[in-house]
């Protein structure tokens, strides 16, 4: 009898760490199954490489094709449907992370779209009040299925297809063509903010699994999920932390970066660059550095973000000033997100240690409301959120200040939480760091708390739970 195999998506560089390094793809070749993992064509003999193991197959997941076909079949009409599919989500949940991505589409829309823009937030209007109208949009995605692997499924005979989104992303064609198929479909939530800020699915798509029962409810109530297809595990690429797996030894880790063993370490992750300059934030916190305003003698590391590597010519600049700040600052340094190549660019979980080590030695942790804030707190590091407003913004694109996105769903958890706190001001930023610094155990049942609700398992079990669900719906469908 031929083994039963289940058929990965992994086209983003959180979805290696998601499925490669918890223990996920272990509990399915446990089981006796097989695993065809898709990726990135030109990684797949580096991660054949890396993380090959009997039982597991890499292949190819034709995301060339895939965008060729986005651009090439009636590229206008997909693009509005992704906006539809995006905008649309029911009001029946916090919807003000939406609301900013349909601001910066509608503030650089082309002029052909400005002229459709209108026709289209009255269309997004009833999808938000119409579940009947949400369906109906889901059905008219379905139309653009360009048949791009077939081969692939006659080839692997999968029982499931599982994607790492369902269907926000190209990984729309794999599954819409699976479905076609009748083969059952997954797909799991990578991202704290995915289920709140990416809205309808791209694809019919039979079951899903999630962080936490917040998710699952921003799912069933903004998106139409049953709630009997919505499983809650936990999130596998935490595990490693939880596990403290990834942690090294401080003295190495200073030493790598050139830190000062004595002085205080404040981190900074940046963070929303796409809406906001994050160089604000990271002047001031240099200033209060270097002029030895802080509580203590300390010293900024400051992590780039992986946007600050694409070829845009804003974030390059911002990038370069970073630089310029720590070869001016003699306690000012820069870490770089390391690459993994292809499509999957900067996000990439080659520096796990990197990330998990500069997080467990920060005395105080800042970001901008990212996902690391509960990284940080998984780390029990005080974390604070920097929300100094740009005086210049992003010149000729959308810019949102950071005073107003503390209402964005992940925002206001955060801050709902009482798990750290949040600076408007450079004033502000020096108030709250010496705080954090006088009294570094300060919150620490509500960030305990804060994780609890966020990620739900917290013995770094989540990698086997989530491998053990996709077992259970090998085979199935809806």
């Amino acid at each position: 009898m031929a083994k039963q195999r289940i058929l990965i998506s992994a086209d983003h560089g959180l979805a290696i760490v998601y499925f490669l390094q918890s223990e996920l793809i272990d509990t399915l070749l446990a089981a006796g199954v097989e695993v065809v993992l898709l990726t990135d064509d030109a990684l797949v003999e580096r991660i054949r490489e890396r993380f090959g193991r009997p039982g597991l197959i890499i292949d190819g997941l034709r995301l060339q094709q895939a965008q060729t076909y986005f651009k090439q079949a009636s590229p206008s009409r997909q693009w509005w449907l992704d906006f539809l599919r995006r905008a649309g989500a029911s009001n029946r949940i916090n919807l003000e992370a939406v609301e900013s991505y349909v601001s910066q589409v509608k503030a650089e829309a082309n002029p052909r779209r400005k002229l459709l823009f209108p026709f289209m937030q009255l269309a997004v209007a009833v999808l938000r009040r119409s579940r009947w109208a949400r369906s109906v949009l889901l059905r008219a995605q379905s139309r653009f299925t360009p048949r791009l692997y077939a081969g692939m499924f006659e080839k692997y005979q999968p029982g499931l297809v599982v994607a790492s989104t369902p269907g926000w992303r190209f990984d729309r064609y794999l599954l819409r063509e699976a479905n076609g198929h009748g083969i059952p479909t997954a797909s799991v939530i990578v991202g704290w903010d995915n289920s709140s800020s990416y809205s309808l699915p791209g694809a019919p798509v039979d079951w899903i699994t999630c962080w936490s029962a917040i998710q699952k409810e921003e799912l069933v109530r903004g998106s139409d999920w049953l709630p009997e297809r919505v499983h809650v595990s936990g999130i596998p690429s935490y595990d490693g932390y939880f596990k403290k797996d990834w942690v090294l030894p401080r003295d190495q880790y200073f030493k790598q970066h050139g830190l000062d063993p004595i002085r205080k370490l404040i981190s900074y992750a940046s963070s929303f660059i796409t809406f906001s300059p994050n160089i604000q934030n990271i002047e001031a916190l240099a200033e209060l550095v270097s002029t030895d305003q802080l509580a203590a003698p300390s010293q900024l590391l400051v992590r780039l973000h992986p946007n600050h590597f694409m070829d845009v010519a804003r974030f390059a600049d911002e990038r370069e000033q970073i630089r310029v700040l720590a070869e001016k600052f003699p306690h000012v340094h820069v870490v770089e997100p390391v690459p993994l190549g292809g499509s999957l660019g900067y996000y990439s979980g080659e520096d796990m240690p990197e990330k998990s080590s500069m997080m467990a030695y920060s005395d105080v942790f800042v970001t901008v409301y990212s996902t690391m804030v509960v990284e940080a707190a998984v780390h029990q590091r005080p974390v604070v959120s920097a929300c100094i407003d740009s005086t210049v913004g992003w010149p000729g694109k959308f810019t949102l200040p950071l005073s107003r996105i503390g209402d964005w769903p992940t925002h206001s958890r955060f801050r709902n939480s009482a798990a750290g706190r949040v600076a408007y001001t450079k004033a502000e930023l020096a108030e709250v760091i010496n705080y954090y610094l006088h009294n570094p155990q300060a919150e620490m049942d509500e960030r305990r708390a804060f994780i609890d609700r966020e990620c739900t398992f917290t013995d770094g079990s989540a990698g086997r739970r989530t491998g053990e669900y996709l077992l259970s719906r090998l085979g199935k469908r809806a």
